[in-house]
C-alpha cells in the first residue's frame, strides 16, 4: 500500500459558505431632490474566496451601474433624481471561502533581504507611502519605541508580535472614535474600533518596517464559540501585509487573529478613505440619519438570491423581513455618518 495516499479524515477541511445581508438606511429630515451614491459591498473573488451571488436592491428604485476600480474592487453607483425622504440599500451575498494554509510563526533566514528584493522588483509604492488615515505622528513614533517595532528576527515574526501587542495595548470601545478620526485620537485614549486598530498597524508596518501593507474592509463571521471583541452587527476591518514566500497575509489586531475562513473580504485600499461601504451626497436642505445592520450566517452553499429582493418603503418591515438582529443600532447624527460601518 502506498503510504503517501493515507490521510486522516480530521485533516480534510471543507469550504465554508456564508450568506450576508447588509442593510443601510439614510433617513432625511426633509425630502431631498436627488441622492448620488457609491457602494463597496460586493465581496471579492480572489485568493481563497469566491462570491457566488450578489444582489443590490435600492429604494426608491433606480438603475444601478457597476465598475471595477484599479484594485479590482467592485463599485456600484446610482443616482436617484426624484423627491424622496429616505434611501434604503440592501446588499445580499453568498460567498464561498476555501480553507487557507496555516500561516507559520517565522520564516527562513534571509527573509528581510528577500522582501526588499520583492519590493524593488514590484509595484508596491502605493502600499508603502503614508495615506489619509495612515500618516506617522510623534505619538506613533513613541508607540513604535514602546512596542519595539523595528526590523528584527524576520518579517513574519515581527508581524505576529505586533498583531498581539496592538491587541493588548488598545481597548475595543465602540463609538470611542469617529469615521474621520486621525490615529492620534486612538493613540491618546488607547481605545478605538477595528478601523483604528487597522490604521495604527498599517502606519507602523509601512513607516517602521518598510513592508507593503493595505487596509481590508469586509465582514467577520462570529460563531457561538468565538470570543471576538468586534461587533457582530457591523462590517469589519483588518490589514494585509506582503510576506516573502506567502504573499499577502491578513492580520486582525482587533481580535488577535490571522485572517482565515471567517474573514470575508469586500474591498482593499490604502486605508478606510479608499473603501467605505457607502459614499455619496444628496441635494436638499435636510439633515440625515444613518442606520446599519449586518448579518452573516453559515450557508449550505445554495441561495434564494436568484430573485431580486423586494425592498418595501417601510424600514421596520424591511428589518423584520431580513430577520435582522433584535437590537437595531440607534440612528447616528450627520457628522457620525458611516462611523458604524466599521465599528
Amino acid at each position: 500500500m502506498n503510504s503517501g495516499l493515507l490521510f486522516s479524515l480530521d485533516e480534510v477541511r471543507l469550504p465554508m459558505y456564508y450568506s450576508i445581508r447588509h442593510l443601510t438606511k439614510f433617513l432625511y429630515s426633509n425630502s431631498v431632490s436627488e441622492s448620488m451614491m457609491e457602494t463597496r459591498m460586493h465581496p471579492r473573488s480572489d485568493q481563497n474566496q469566491r462570491c457566488l451571488t450578489f444582489h443590490l436592491s435600492v429604494s426608491p428604485r433606480c438603475r444601478v451601474f457597476s465598475y471595477r476600480d484599479h484594485l479590482a474592487n467592485h463599485v456600484h453607483h446610482f443616482d436617484i433624481p426624484g423627491q424622496h425622504g429616505q434611501l434604503v440599500i440592501v446588499a445580499e451575498s453568498l460567498v464561498e471561502v476555501q480553507p487557507s494554509a496555516p500561516v507559520p510563526s517565522f520564516l527562513a533566514p534571509g527573509a528581510w533581504e528577500e522582501l526588499d528584493e520583492i519590493v524593488q522588483n514590484g509595484d508596491y509604492w502605493e502600499m508603502l507611502l503614508p495615506s489619509e488615515f495612515c500618516e506617522p505622528t510623534p505619538l506613533l513614533d513613541k508607540l513604535a519605541a514602546d512596542l519595539n517595532v523595528r526590523r528584527r528576527d524576520d518579517p513574519l515574526m515581527v508581524l505576529h508580535d505586533l498583531n498581539e501587542r496592538l491587541y493588548r495595548y488598545f481597548d475595543y470601545v465602540p463609538k470611542s472614535t469617529k469615521v474621520d478620526s486621525p490615529i492620534d485620537v486612538a493613540l491618546t485614549s488607547r481605545k478605538g474600533v477595528c478601523q483604528d486598530f487597522a490604521h495604527v498597524m498599517i502606519t507602523l508596518v509601512r513607516s517602521k518596517l518598510r513592508i507593503p501593507c493595505r487596509y481590508v474592509s469586509g465582514y467577520l463571521y462570529h460563531g457561538q464559540l468565538d470570543t471576538d471583541r468586534s461587533a457582530n452587527s457591523a462590517t469589519h476591518a483588518w490589514i494585509e501585509a506582503l510576506v516573502p514566500q506567502l504573499g499577502w497575509v491578513g492580520f486582525d489586531p482587533t481580535n488577535l487573529l490571522v485572517a482565515g475562513d471567517r474573514h470575508i473580504r469586500t474591498a482593499i485600499g490604502r486605508d478606510y478613505a479608499d473603501v467605505p461601504p457607502t459614499h455619496g451626497m444628496f441635494r436638499g436642505r435636510a439633515g440625515s440619519e444613518l442606520t446599519v445592520a449586518v448579518r452573516v450566517t453559515p450557508s449550505e452553499g445554495t441561495s434564494s438570491l436568484d430573485q431580486e429582493l423586494p425592498v418595501p418603503e417601510d424600514w421596520s418591515t424591511l428589518v423584520e423581513k431580513a430577520s435582522a438582529l433584535p437590537d437595531q443600532p440607534p440612528p447616528l447624527t450627520r457628522h457620525q455618518q458611516m462611523a458604524q460601518q466599521q465599528q
